[in-house]
């Protein structure tokens, strides 16, 4: 499945000449955005570059300043950036393996019950901080 398209909402007329195809979709918009930060962090390190220097400070120092601020700007604005991309799609139907599996978690007691995984013994979820215990005899499912 192509996240791109094809406009077709024109005039009838134009529909042939434009016939470009249209990025759409998740990656599309990432990319963009991306592009948008990195431009403003660029700007943001030239302006401090001129308010450094117009303050009076020696080049040296400016330029220890500002590869500073740019580098841990460009870090942060990285790390946030990859909590605001989209989840990736489920796997396949297909993939996901029915299991019959019950964890308990050793804090607070709770248990859930896994139907669905993507492995016959998947990895135990998490929950108050920690990983839960598999409360299944894995005997009698294997």
């Amino acid at each position: 499945m192509s996240n791109d398209f094809e406009p077709t909402t024109d005039f009838p007329e134009f529909i042939d000449e434009d016939d470009a195809v249209v990025a759409s979709g998740a990656a599309a918009r990432d990319e963009k955005i991306q592009t948008v930060r990195k431009k403003r962090l660029r700007i943001a390190a030239v302006v401090g570059v001129v308010v450094l220097l117009g303050f009076g400070y020696t080049w040296w120092r400016v330029l220890i300043a500002v590869a500073a601020m740019y580098g841990m700007l460009s870090v942060g604005i990285n790390l946030l950036g990859a909590f605001a991309r989209p989840i990736p799609e489920a796997p396949p139907a297909g993939e996901l393996r029915k299991v019959k599996l019950t964890y308990r978690c050793s804090h607070c007691g709770s248990e859930i019950r896994m139907t669905l995984a993507n492995d016959q013994v998947p990895e135990a979820p998490r929950h108050c901080t920690d990983d839960m215990e598999l409360t299944t005899n894995l005997e009698d499912v294997l």
